[in-house]
């Protein structure tokens, strides 16, 4: 991770390189990558890149923050409060706080998603079908 204490105001370049990726506990087939956070300097919001396998699904849950979230590949099915969206390249999401979501990519193609959360703590609860 680059940054300078001169003329930037504190910016971050974070490389590609410098981001692990890893399996998101009940999500089969779901992967994470924190691209930024508080831990790199970024005061207020994290950002987080994840991909969906092609069959992946990831269970009903709620977060007690706010996601707005960014679809960057692929096509796959987003549950939002009662209502499914189908999602694509180009799409943007707004996942209230406490509302129950879920994921689905039924494809044969892997999905990505970019999501943006407040930093701090946040309590994930599955919710039971």
């Amino acid at each position: 991770m680059e940054s300078n204490d001169g003329d930037d105001g504190g910016a971050v370049v974070k490389r590609e390189s410098e981001v692990e990726y890893e399996s998101v506990g009940a999500a089969e087939g779901m992967k994470k990558g924190v691209l930024l956070s508080d831990a790199d300097g970024a005061p207020h919001f994290a950002i987080r890149r994840f991909s969906l396998d092609p069959g992946a699904s990831v269970p009903k849950h709620t977060n007690e923050v706010e996601h707005e979230q960014y679809v960057l590949d692929g096509e796959y099915t987003v549950g939002v409060g009662g209502e499914e969206y189908e999602v694509s390249a180009g799409d943007s999401l707004l996942i209230p706080a406490g509302v129950v979501h879920w994921y689905r990519n039924e494809s044969d193609e892997p999905g990505a998603f970019l999501c943006a959360v407040p930093n701090g703590d946040d309590s994930i609860e599955l919710v039971e079908e």
